[in-house]
């Protein structure tokens, strides 16, 4: 059941006072791609917000392996859904470790999805929804590496990550 988006209020991008480093690193995120019909989300850490070629952008990170991956290609835009430090842990633990393919994650951790205006999904728990619009998409390159050794500690299955940077097209936050 898709819950309606009432609860947020469009804020402009420029206007957040958020530390993106711990956004990304201490609270974690929610990367969804799809559409009210079908859908996957997945856990993130990894990740980068800046401002390229004239827009606010993100930039994220998905393992052709993941489930979500085949989300990311074939839709135009994907969210990311951040939810405060230390809280939903247990749920977006599970969304990281989880498959789609094998669970219903909106069952088994009980995140209410919404649709944004631009019919995106996230979810209603969050605190902070950026919409982002793909821009580029590509794969890591493991002969681009300078620094070798990352490769190896990071990749030694060589399951390299394509990276998607997105135009952020919509940035929601929970009405107090």
């Amino acid at each position: 059941m898709v819950k309606d988006f009432s609860s947020f209020q469009p804020v402009d991008p420029f206007a957040l006072q958020e530390n993106v480093f711990d956004l990304l690193d201490k609270e974690w995120m929610l990367i969804t791609a799809g559409n009210e019909q079908q859908f996957n989300t997945m856990t993130a850490s990894w990740g980068s917000l800046g401002f390229l070629w004239r827009k606010p952008i993100s930039i994220i990170f998905v393992r052709p392996q993941r489930h979500t991956y085949q989300f990311t290609e074939e839709y135009d835009t994907y969210t990311l859904s951040f939810f405060g430090h230390g809280n939903f842990r247990k749920e977006l633990s599970f969304c990281g470790s989880k498959s789609g393919r094998d669970y219903d994650k909106v069952k088994e951790t009980g995140l209410v999805p919404i649709a944004t205006p631009n019919n995106s999904m996230a979810f209603e728990q969050a605190r902070l929804i950026l919409e982002c619009r793909k821009l580029y998409a590509d794969d890591i390159k493991p002969n681009a590496f300078v620094d070798t050794l990352l490769d190896k500690e990071i990749y030694p299955t060589k399951d390299h990550h394509r990276f998607y940077i997105g135009e952020i097209v919509g940035c929601y936050q929970k009405k107090i």
